[in-house]
């Protein structure tokens, strides 16, 4: 099992961990069918290949070969402690392979180092995380729903440890009855980029049309419902309550 503490730091638990002889390319995250259902869903990159281009920005195939640089292991010798072949962690090296956490975990084991080492920023630069469009991916507002309040896709998924959260959200044309009330933590600003959205606030409906803004304490219950027939689509960013 793998867990985090609350310094976000990787915890191994031993005896959970099923080593095999062989890797497997079971799809650990599988967003397709999701993706699928979204609206516009056609031009979208397959929810494997979003996560895959995610995980390679931590460059974990340069990490593992630095690690084994450092340590003067051979690619056949590094084999024999994992029991993976020469040839799989090759590819894993060059990026060709993302490994799963289980194949992560043995390789920590044997160079004696934990899971954030391969999440880590270890060239410590500045903050500055680009989403190209076709990355991004469209959720429902609530995974089970049948009929979303909105869809949204997260504009900076990439940055860690991030001072506000930035959306792209798309309202469909509701009435009030379809659509129910929410609240979360912080402030909450949203900008209309086309069509006309509803926001019930503190028991008022407020009408916002493109060009609009508004920003307002979002620990109060709220709503929204696309009220155009065209597409509603809103800039939407949150942001953590003050200290």
């Amino acid at each position: 099992m793998i867990e985090t503490n609350s310094a976000g730091s990787f915890k191994l638990d031993q005896n959970e961990i099923q080593f095999s002889g062989t890797e497997t390319s079971t799809d650990v995250f599988n967003e397709d069918k999701l993706n699928s259902d979204a609206p516009g869903a056609g031009t979208r990159e397959s929810g494997d290949a979003t996560v895959r281009r995610a995980l390679s920005s931590y460059e974990i195939g340069a990490k593992l070969r630095a690690l084994r640089l450092k340590k003067k292991i051979a690619l056949v010798d590094l084999g024999k402690h994992t029991g993976l072949s020469a040839s799989m962690l090759s590819q894993l090296e060059n990026g060709k392979l993302v490994p799963t956490l289980p194949t992560l975990a043995r390789i920590a084991m044997v160079f004696d180092v934990g899971l954030d080492h391969f999440f880590g920023d270890r060239r410590r630069t500045k903050l500055f995380s680009i989403v190209r469009a076709q990355d991004r991916m469209k959720f429902p507002d609530r995974p089970t729903s049948t009929k979303p309040d909105f869809w949204f896709e997260s504009l900076a998924y990439s940055a860690q440890d991030k001072s506000l959260q930035a959306y792209l959200a798309e309202f469909p044309e509701r009435n009030g009855a379809e659509v129910r009330e929410h609240s979360h933590e912080g402030a909450e600003f949203l900008h209309v980029i086309s069509g006309s959205v509803a926001i019930r606030y503190q028991d008022e409906e407020f009408i916002l049309r493109q060009g609009d803004s508004v920003y307002f304490d979002a620990s109060e219950p709220h709503s929204y419902r696309g009220v155009s027939t065209e597409p509603t689509k809103a800039l939407v960013i949150t942001t953590p309550p003050r200290p």
